[in-house]
């Protein structure tokens, strides 16, 4: 059974950095992509990074660019998402995915972990 656990989250300031983690049991993890997704109430669940199984693939949302990190320890079965420079946007409940590739994904999502950021 595929189990997906968010952490990390929290209330932090506009400009302010959180740094996520999603542990993954129940699947053969060093052959998975990874990502994370991001929903806040009223709207779509949306990709925010995404990272292939040996990582050194990488793809972002655009709006995350350059301020957010996704990175994965497949010795810990563990993907991480730094988030630095914070905004009040970026406020949402954030989910791991795993999939087949960095663009097909399986339907199996954790209980997420709430990001606030305030102004």
């Amino acid at each position: 059974q595929v189990q997906l656990v968010e952490s990390g989250g929290g209330l932090v300031q506009a400009g302010g950095s959180l740094s996520l983690s999603c542990a993954a049991s129940g699947i053969i993890f060093s052959n998975k992509a990874m990502g994370w997704y991001r929903q806040d109430p009223g709207k779509q669940r949306e990709l925010v990074a995404a990272i292939s199984s040996d990582g050194a693939s990488k793809r972002y949302a655009d709006a995350v660019k350059g301020r957010f990190t996704i990175a994965r320890d497949n010795a810990k079965n563990t993907v991480h998402l730094q988030m630095d420079s914070l905004r009040p946007e970026d406020t949402a409940v954030y989910y791991c995915r795993v999939g087949r590739t960095t663009f097909d994904w399986y339907n199996y999502w954790g209980p997420g972990t709430q990001v606030t950021v305030s102004s």
